[in-house]
């Protein structure tokens, strides 16, 4: 249970204001849309999108150290930030 509270916290607290969470909000404001397909239609895809992130993890986790993923998902984050940071 302790890791799947991690994982819940991390992913909805990343996802809160992301580009997904508008992009959902935006179809939901359309007068003629279904509020419950437009719902499942986001869980959906988060739910594909997460199946396939931890399928990718378990494979590269068997031909790369998880201490080098660690370290090249830290730099890719500041590399990303860094270039947010230089592109305002």
């Amino acid at each position: 249970m302790k890791v799947f509270f991690i994982v819940f916290v991390s992913i909805f607290l990343a996802e809160l204001g992301d580009k997904t969470q508008l992009a959902t909000l935006l179809f939901a404001t359309d007068k003629e849309a279904n509020k419950w397909i437009v719902f499942l239609g986001a869980s959906f895809a988060l739910v594909t999108t997460s199946a396939i992130g931890v399928l990718a993890g378990d494979l590269i986790s068997q031909y790369i150290d998880k201490k080098y993923l660690n370290y090249i998902a830290a730099i890719g984050f500041i590399v990303v930030g860094i270039f947010m940071l230089i592109k305002k």
